[in-house]
């Protein structure tokens, strides 16, 4: 039995860290459009959705290693996205639009989203990127920001909002304001390539259990059900998105990742 969802827009997003569930929260507010979770949507396999006339469709999603989050990408592939039969004849192509956020730069990330929306024959008509502080702990050579530089990025990002909000609620096509960095093809098939080939795995993620107070919170945040246990233990079973979220929200700080030791940095407004 197949459930097709009937909505007024919809945004959905994924966040691992916070930044991107900001940004979402920012654009739900200005246009009055409701959050969907990724994750809680995949969970319940209803992933047919229909299209009224006038509506906007939107992603909010970090970049990973320079590409949107498999996560994002098997979302969008086994859904369903549909233009409801009264709508057809005035409204051929939906107002689809994707905000990305990233450390520095997100290389060719949009394009990749956008192969993946031209499925469904469609394709983003506003694409933005958000610089938010940097949480990327798996590359030697990303660090995290300090607590200035966090909070200058915040602030910008703060300020971008208000006009990308304009943007989204006049529905603007068109619209490209990426930083896709000095060697964005590098970035995303090369450096990007390697990190979603091999680091997209639970594999590095370790616990300190001399540290652990075994609060469960990284089992509850994880937004794969990839943990389990106390002491915590990951499942091994390639769900593994590696979006952080246990690392960077355990409050002992005692989930590490590889052999690099690195801080930590959640979104906190």
């Amino acid at each position: 039995m197949i459930i097709i969802s009937y909505f007024c827009t919809m945004i959905f997003y994924f966040s691992g860290t916070g930044n991107t569930k900001w940004v979402a929260q920012q654009l739900a507010e200005a246009t009055s459009e409701q959050l969907k979770y990724i994750p809680d949507e995949l969970r319940t396999g209803k992933l047919e959705y229909t299209l009224q006339e006038g509506e906007r469709l939107g992603f909010c999603f970090p970049t990973h290693g320079w590409q949107p989050p498999r996560i994002v990408r098997d979302f969008i592939r086994k859904s369903s996205f549909l233009l409801h039969p009264s709508s057809q004849a005035h409204c051929p192509s939906p107002y689809v639009y994707a905000v990305t956020t990233c450390g520095d730069n997100m290389g060719y990330a949009m394009r990749i989203l956008d192969k993946e929306l031209r499925r469904h024959n469609l394709h983003t008509d506003a694409r933005i990127a958000v610089v938010m502080p940097e949480s990327n702990v798996c590359f030697s050579f990303l660090h995290l920001d300090t607590p200035e530089r966090e909070r200058q990025k915040i602030q910008a990002a703060k300020e971008k909002m208000t006009k990308i909000c304009e943007i989204i609620r006049n529905q603007q096509r068109g619209v490209e304001d990426l930083v896709k960095g000095a060697i964005p093809f590098t970035f995303t098939y090369v450096l990007g390539g390697y990190y979603n080939k091999h680091l997209i795995t639970d594999k590095h993620f370790w616990v300190d259990e001399t540290a652990c107070i075994q609060c469960g919170l990284c089992s509850r945040i994880c937004p794969v059900d990839d943990i389990q246990g106390l002491p915590p233990r990951w499942k091994h079973d390639g769900s593994c998105t590696n979006c952080l979220a246990c690392y960077h929200h355990c409050p002992q700080h005692a989930i590490h990742w590889g052999k690099m030791q690195r801080g930590q940095y959640h979104f906190i407004t």
